[in-house]
């Protein structure tokens, strides 16, 4: 297995000595300005905890593996490409921030079954002039750190993306335009007459709609399991993660973290190009 070890900051020569002397590692490659592989490296269970309190991510990578190895990536949206909550922020339009950001996060440790917690939120929202989600967009939906570079590298290794959330389809229709996404899936706001009615169109697409549409475009593309990546970061998207090969929680809640292949804490989603370089 080769380690590799990355981190938003510079990584110092006492850090890899460390970590060379914990995996019998001899061979290490600087792999990006924070980013280091560390060949044929032995697990030590010292690496978690060490890695942690240095604010550094790890993850062991069978020798060989390559981002154009793998021909999908499934992304949440919120907290995960990008870095709001949509709800949180529209309600704040309202002056109810608190109280939806307390049932998002509720929902997020997975807490409260998603769609409930969906749909108690939207009520609070009813009476919302529907202008309020064009200035979400405009002036706080934000991408996360490393997105661009990820995204590109994803482009020219030939991998599709579909981005699945729990939010609304009016933002990941106009992040699908903006960083040509291949696919997206989510939940539609009722408006009527320019106000948000406090509903849901539809059934709520949920953890389980997640998973569903991540095996329905693997099936299309004619890719195996092993060929996909999901990535996520609250409790709702557990079921999506457990349909791909690999599954990367992005600053994820702790339940995300211990299911998942690799976690990224610190690192921005550009960690992703440097796992598999």
């Amino acid at each position: 297995m080769n380690l590799i070890i990355q981190a938003p900051h510079a990584i110092t020569a006492a850090h890899l000595d460390h970590l060379a002397s914990l995996t019998n590692s001899t061979q290490r490659e600087q792999i990006a300005e924070s980013a280091y592989r560390f060949t044929e490296a032995r697990p030590h269970a010292e690496i978690a905890p060490y890695c942690l309190s240095n604010q550094l991510d790890f993850g062991f990578v069978a020798q060989g593996t390559r981002l154009s190895d793998f021909g999908l990536l499934v992304m949440d949206m919120d907290s995960t490409l990008i870095s709001i909550e949509c709800i949180d922020e529209i309600a704040d339009m309202q002056g109810l921030k608190p109280q939806v950001a307390a049932i998002t996060e509720s929902a997020m440790r997975g807490e409260i079954d998603f769609a409930e917690s969906l749909r108690r939120r939207v009520a609070l929202l009813e009476g919302l002039d529907e202008h309020a989600l064009q200035r979400v967009y405009d002036e706080r939906l934000r991408l996360n750190p490393g997105a661009e570079i990820m995204l590109a590298a994803l482009k020219q290794h030939g991998i599709r993306t579909l981005l699945v959330s729990g939010g609304f389809v009016f933002f990941t229709e106009r992040l699908k335009a903006r960083l040509g996404l291949d696919y997206t899936h989510a939940n539609t706001l009722e408006i009527a007459n320019g106000k948000l009615t406090g509903k849901v169109q539809g059934q709520v697409f949920d953890a389980q709609g997640k998973a569903d549409r991540l095996v329905r475009i693997r099936e299309e593309l004619g890719l195996k399991p092993e060929q996909v990546i999901a990535m996520g970061d609250g409790a709702n998207d557990l079921k999506m993660m457990a349909q791909a090969g690999i599954s990367v929680a992005y600053h994820a809640k702790p339940v995300v973290r211990k299911q998942a292949s690799y976690a990224f804490n610190f690192v921005g989603l550009d960690g992703l190009v440097n796992l598999f370089s």
